[in-house]
């Protein structure tokens, strides 16, 4: 199953507080057990959400909101994308993280074809593996 561990904002990222080189450098060793376990399939960390822009839709059209955002709890500072046998696994392993105190780390399944029944049609799902073989191109 693929999960994202999603890394949730604090003071500290909102700020624009980069890592240190001793934090880097933990995730880092981090990182390569994740890669070396084959779980490990992207991360990313994220800047502020005051380099960011969020896209309404509805009424006269899309709307442009600069950031920043708040709450700072509800934002995203990074994420994992990962191959796990179960939820179980995952949460084990996102509990091995080095994050100090006030880091928060959420983790959800991602929705596979399986999960939208019928509505995800034959035709819908060669298009599904048509993209995903341009992108893997």
């Amino acid at each position: 199953m693929k999960v994202m561990v999603i890394v949730k904002a604090n003071a500290d990222s909102e700020a624009g507080r980069l890592p240190s080189e001793q934090e880097l450098t933990a995730m880092g060793a981090y990182n390569e057990q994740l890669v070396a376990a084959g779980i490990m399939l992207a991360g990313e960390g994220l800047h502020a959400t005051a380099r960011g822009r969020r896209i309404h839709f509805g009424g006269a059209g899309p709307q442009v909101e600069s950031g920043p955002f708040a709450p700072v709890a509800d934002q995203i500072a990074g994420f994992w994308l990962w191959n796990v046998r179960s939820l179980d696994e995952a949460v084990e392993w996102a509990s091995r993280a080095p994050f100090g105190s006030g880091g928060t780390l959420e983790v959800r399944p991602l929705i596979s074809a399986e999960d939208f029944g019928e509505a995800f049609t034959p035709e819908l799902q060669q298009q599904e593996q048509r993209l995903r073989e341009l992108l893997e191109g």
